[in-house]
């Protein structure tokens, strides 16, 4: 895993008189789980919505795949490949997990059916869409109305949603918040079976989860990637011990 899939070069990001990316360098290579952590406030969603085109960067470059997405609208770059989640969930509550997912699929492949109306015909959105749940481990629940799901089944939701635009990279912000420690075991082995299976970007502050599952780890502070390297030389890192981890951390 080597090749550079996706490069940010000197990001930045300021908010009037505060800088939240200051110069900020991540490179990510095809196929990894890449974590992003850091402390509070230093950059990090910022950061995650630069790279989907949420917020305009001030200053910087950002590639995906060799194809330079700085400038252009988030619209487009899910077309080419760009999926995330939110720290908070976001799924269409009075719909099925199946329609969910569906209407996923059908974003991204274009059928010609009208939003919202029975669409039996359209079996081979609903075959994907039952593919995408089942990999997420919510086949049992695909008649279940979203909004009814649990809090932890919500957020592998969003992930199935995410994984039914075929994306080449996968930005997840957060997605163990507020989670009790079964959802989030769930939530940790949905990603394990995922890894190396798509491109991943995570940005979580459960450095259990983040150690167990991070092929590498980028440590933000202040705005900027102040690390780079595997679990083990992150956590013996001195300069990510001083800011954020502690001399006591062992993952």
């Amino acid at each position: 895993m080597t090749e550079r899939f996706l490069e940010v070069q000197r990001l930045v990001k300021r908010f009037r008189g505060l800088t939240a990316t200051d110069g900020a360098n991540l490179s990510i290579a095809r196929g990894e789980l890449h974590a992003l952590i850091g402390p509070n406030g230093a950059g990090k969603t910022t950061l995650v919505n630069q790279i989907f085109g949420e917020i305009r960067s001030d200053d910087g470059k950002i590639l995906l795949d060799g194809v330079d997405v700085t400038r252009m609208p988030t619209y487009r770059r899910v077309n080419i490949g760009l999926a995330r989640s939110y720290q908070i969930t976001s799924v269409f509550s009075r719909y099925t997990a199946l329609d969910n997912v569906a209407l996923a699929v059908q974003a991204r492949h274009g059928s010609s059916f009208r939003f919202w109306r029975p669409v039996i015909s359209e079996s081979a959105i609903f075959d994907q869409a039952r593919m995408h749940l089942n990999r997420v481990g919510l086949i049992a629940c695909m008649n279940t109305i979203a909004g009814s799901l649990g809090y932890g089944e919500q957020r592998q939701l969003e992930i199935g949603i995410a994984l039914a635009s075929d994306p080449k990279l996968v930005l997840l912000d957060e997605p163990l918040a507020g989670m009790s420690p079964n959802e989030a075991e769930r939530m940790v082995s949905l990603l394990e079976d995922l890894r190396g299976t798509v491109t991943i970007l995570l940005v979580e502050h459960d450095m259990s989860a983040v150690f167990r599952l991070a092929d590498r780890i980028s440590t933000m502070v202040y705005g900027r990637v102040i690390a780079t390297g595997t679990p083990n030389e992150i956590r013996e890192h001195p300069d990510v011990q001083r800011a954020y981890l502690g001399s006591g951390a062992t993952g």
